[in-house]
């Protein structure tokens, strides 16, 4: 069995662990680019789908993040369309992971996919089976309380709602902590005045720190949504692979201390991408951060205007380069067997960390 996950636009690196550890369920990454901003089309779709077919695996669902992790953005209207008419047509199952619903800081607004349903089966042209909808969600990211891991199921298919209320006896939430949030969430007042506060919030900090990155000449993916951005360091790489991706990140790390999450890591395939988490630290870090970025940017500069006087060398690449000192980074060295970062590990791929002076 084999589950659709569109690339990129929404691969968040658990999916390959929650998905594939236990059950073995394969995963098809449909492949979306920076051309057009990592948006999915119905082209990627259909490619994707027919590889499968072609290779004897059955495709049973199509999975999604809206908004995306790690892109920070929303899907259209138009787009969540082309995904209902595409799941309906190969009648195969959609999951919308809606986690980041109200972290949304910036236009367009978010569209959840229950919304587009509904729109279309007014439409008596469209041919929708709401029972291959399903949508996750949590309290983790909206209203900051990961601790208390309540995740929500919201199934159009009564099937899928009695399996998960089976299995949910493996995993009960206290009473303590029903009680906590049955008063939180009943408090609309609050509620509002907390989304709104946050929303204003994210939206500070996020233009804070792009335009921070602007001044070295880094941008970032326009996003609205989520805790963090999608940063583009393509002209930093010596070459345009992910071998230089991985040194890029590896100096990132050892020289710049902070710990940012290479493109790779969510199957991304145009090297030198990376996710960058802004929300989880206070002003005087994303200061120090953005110092200690441009520090290394202009290191990188230095090092390459003194290459570039060198009459040894005939040619000299235009873009920026980092072309810091050939030493080799001994990760060993830095750091004890356990706690070598590495950019598949949960603690390599959490935010920027805290930065000290």
């Amino acid at each position: 069995m084999l589950l659709l996950v569109t690339k990129l636009f929404s691969f968040f690196f658990r999916f390959d662990r929650d998905l594939r550890w236990r059950t073995g369920v394969q995963l098809a990454p449909i492949i979306c680019k920076s051309s057009n901003d990592f948006k999915i089309t119905q082209k990627a779709l259909e490619s994707t789908y027919e590889n499968a077919i072609a290779s004897n695996i059955r495709v049973k669902g199509l999975i999604i993040a809206n908004p995306s992790n790690p892109l920070g953005t929303t899907m259209d209207k138009e787009t969540l369309q082309t995904l209902m008419r595409f799941i309906n047509e190969k009648n195969i199952h959609l999951v919308c992971d809606e986690i980041y619903a109200a972290t949304i800081f910036n236009t367009p607004e978010f569209v959840s996919i229950s919304e587009v349903l509904q729109e279309m089966e007014q439409d008596p042209t469209n041919r929708v089976n709401r029972e291959l909808v399903h949508i996750i969600y949590s309290l983790s990211k909206d209203m900051g309380l990961p601790g208390f891991r309540v995740g929500i199921l919201y199934s159009y298919n009564d099937h899928v709602v009695s399996c998960a209320r089976k299995m949910s006896s493996f995993g009960l939430i206290s009473s303590q902590t029903q009680l906590f949030l049955a008063s939180i969430l009943s408090d609309e007042e609050f509620i509002d005045g907390f989304l709104s506060e946050s929303s204003k919030r994210l939206a500070k900090r996020h233009l804070t720190f792009t335009q921070g990155l602007e001044k070295e000449g880094i941008t970032c993916l326009a996003s609205n949504a989520g805790l963090f951005v999608w940063m583009d360091l393509r002209t930093l790489l010596k070459k345009p692979t992910f071998d230089e991706e991985m040194e890029l990140w590896r100096l990132i790390i050892t020289d710049v201390k902070l710990n940012v999450s290479p493109g790779s890591s969510f199957h991304c395939d145009e090297p030198g991408w990376f996710r960058v988490c802004f929300a989880n630290m206070d002003d005087q870090t994303v200061e120090i951060a953005l110092k200690r970025i441009h520090v290394f940017v202009n290191k990188g500069r230095k090092h390459d205007r003194t290459t570039m006087n060198n009459k040894k060398r005939k040619s000299f690449q235009k873009n920026l380069r980092l072309s810091f000192s050939s030493r080799l980074y001994d990760e060993a060295a830095m750091m004890s067997p356990r706690t070598i970062m590495s950019p598949h590990s949960p603690f390599a791929l959490s935010p920027l960390v805290q930065a000290r002076t």
